[in-house]
C-alpha cells in the first residue's frame, strides 16, 4: 500500500468520492452529502488529500483535510477538517484509516492548526469507533449538518509537548510507502 497527496479532483479521487456519496446515500436515504467542497479547499499550505493505492496501483481509500477558522458555521479559529475518510469495502480490516488518519493530523499539526475536528453520522458506527479510539471527544456541533439530529461533531487537539503551534518544514511527500 501506497499513500499519495492528491489534488480532490483528481480523477481517482472523484471515483472514491462518487462510492462514499452512495454509501452514505444508502446508510441515510438520502442524496449523501451535500456540503459544498472545492479542490482548492485541500490544497496545502491550508489543507491537503490524500489517496492510498495497492499494490496494483488501484485507489482504495481517501482522507482529506480544510483549515477552518472561526464563523458562523461552529468552526473555532485553528481547526483543521476531515473530509472525506473513506475505505472501499474490499480493503477495510487492514488500518489503512488509522494510517490516513494518523498522515492528516500530522500535516495538519505541521501547518500550524491547533484542532482537528470532523462531522460523522450515528449510522456510520465504524467510522464513530475509529475517531473515538483515535482520541476524538464529542464536541459543540458545527458545519453542514449542525442542526442535524443523526450528525455528531468530535475534536482532537493537535498541539503536542515542544511543538506549539510553530508550524515546521511541511513537505508532504508525494508518495510514501505505507507498510
Amino acid at each position: 500500500m501506497n499513500i499519495r497527496t492528491a489534488s480532490f479532483g483528481h480523477p481517482d479521487a472523484v471515483k472514491l468520492n462518487d462510492r462514499v456519496q452512495l454509501e452514505y446515500a444508502e446508510r441515510y436515504g438520502d442524496e449523501g452529502d451535500i456540503t459544498p467542497l472545492d479542490p482548492a479547499m485541500f490544497e496545502p499550505p491550508r489543507g491537503l488529500y490524500l489517496i492510498v493505492y495497492d499494490d496494483q496501483g488501484t485507489p482504495v481509500a481517501t482522507g482529506g483535510w480544510r483549515s477552518q477558522d472561526k464563523n458562523d458555521n461552529g468552526y473555532a479559529d485553528g481547526d483543521a477538517e476531515i473530509k472525506r475518510m473513506y475505505v472501499i469495502p474490499e480493503a477495510r480490516g487492514r488500518g489503512l484509516s488509522r494510517r490516513v488518519l494518523a498522515a492528516l493530523e500530522d500535516d495538519a499539526r505541521a501547518a500550524g492548526r491547533t484542532r482537528m475536528v470532523l462531522e460523522t453520522g450515528t449510522k456510520q458506527p465504524e467510522a464513530i469507533s475509529l475517531y473515538t479510539s483515535s482520541g476524538y471527544e464529542l464536541c459543540a456541533k458545527f458545519g453542514h449538518y449542525r442542526f442535524d439530529e443523526l450528525s455528531r461533531c468530535y475534536a482532537k487537539p493537535l498541539a503536542t509537548a515542544g511543538l506549539g503551534s510553530v508550524p515546521h518544514d511541511r513537505r508532504p511527500p508525494a508518495e510514501c510507502e505505507a507498510g
